[in-house]
């Protein structure tokens, strides 16, 4: 399928303990839990950015792979209103929404409250870079990449955005997974042909 004059030029890909950043493996942690693991990711690649503890683990782990997806991929050359983000999972935001409820027979947590619902992360991510163009959140039972990818391409082609942040932030108890790609209409870094094809080479 063609490209339709968009690229894929950036790609990170968070799993098992481990980052890979266009196709390469560029970090490693497996001695630590999930929280550990997140927090060594914001250390390593993130400045100071307090918020960023407050977060629930969904938030920080999409917050972590875009931080990861851009560096060296400077996004200034866009209007505010030309990048979108648009992303999936399976369990929605469950793990924060059942420790949530755990504090309600209590003192309901507010800290919490604010994390259940699963775009959250998209606002994170976009305070963070000051996006404000298209986004979207879906809950499916596994990545669609026909779907996304297809989804982006009509965002782009009709001229809605420029440049999108799109894919995968799974994470329910200890399990996580993070699949996420940058777009654009420039040729630049990776440049591969935004197709699905690239884009389950990428993720596999």
């Amino acid at each position: 399928m063609s490209s339709n004059g968009a690229y894929i030029t950036s790609a990170c890909v968070i799993r098992d303990h481990a980052v890979i950043r266009n196709g390469s493996t560029v970090f490693e942690s497996k001695d630590t839990d999930l929280p550990g693991f997140l927090r060594s990711l914001y250390d390593r690649y993130s400045g100071q950015y307090p918020k960023f503890h407050k977060m629930d683990l969904l938030s920080k782990l999409g917050w972590a792979a875009t931080e990861i997806l851009l560096q060296d991929m400077p996004m200034d050359m866009y209007a505010p209103e030309e990048t979108g983000v648009v992303l999936a999972n399976t369990s929605s935001s469950l793990d924060t929404d059942e420790r949530y409820y755990e504090t309600v027979s209590e003192i309901a947590s507010p800290a919490l409250f604010v994390y259940t619902l699963p775009n959250i992360v998209i606002g994170e991510i976009s305070i963070r870079h000051g996006f404000k163009g298209e986004n979207a959140f879906f809950i499916d039972d596994h990545f669609d990449i026909e779907f996304i990818t297809g989804y982006v391409r009509q965002l782009l082609e009709t001229g809605a955005i420029n440049a999108c942040i799109c894919g995968w932030v799974e994470q329910y108890h200890a399990g996580y997974e993070a699949a996420l790609f940058l777009v654009e209409k420039n040729s630049r870094g990776m440049a591969l042909p935004f197709t699905a094809g690239e884009v389950e080479k990428l993720y596999r």
